[in-house]
């Protein structure tokens, strides 16, 4: 059995703007930082530098939301706990975006808006070491 990895991208969204996510249909995105808790039973650092990747055939619902201009990755964490359970903890400090990313399990969803403030309390609380940052 593989080992079940997951992973958290912070997400900034330079303005608000309404995005068509696949068959979630239009969604409002307001201006600020977004988490979401993917997972990768193998090759993790493969999925990670896809989701900074311009150049891939849409398949997930973030990819919707990374192909967007003034959307970007700002960090990377990653953890061994199942990406269900991070969500769970994360929905307690942001305000999850219903069904995005959770089409295969019965959260509310895998992506977070989120503040600044929160957040960091949310990195202590789990004790994640960032593993990636972009390059500004």
């Amino acid at each position: 059995m593989a080992e079940f990895i997951s992973y958290l991208l912070k997400i900034e969204n330079n303005k608000e703007k309404k995005i068509n996510i696949g068959r979630l249909g239009k969604i409002n995105f307001k201006k600020g930082f977004y988490v979401y808790v993917g997972s990768a039973k193998k090759n993790l650092n493969q999925r990670i530098k896809r989701h900074f990747s311009q150049n891939k055939k849409i398949f997930w619902h973030i990819d919707y939301l990374l192909k967007e201009k003034g959307v970007r990755i700002i960090k990377v964490w990653k953890s061994g706990s199942e990406e269900c359970k991070i969500a769970k903890v994360l929905s307690l400090y942001g305000k999850a975006i219903k069904n995005f990313g959770s089409s295969d399990c019965g959260c509310g969803g895998h992506l977070f808006y989120i503040n600044s403030y929160n957040f960091k309390n949310f990195l202590k609380k789990l004790n994640l070491d960032e593993v990636y940052a972009s390059r500004h």
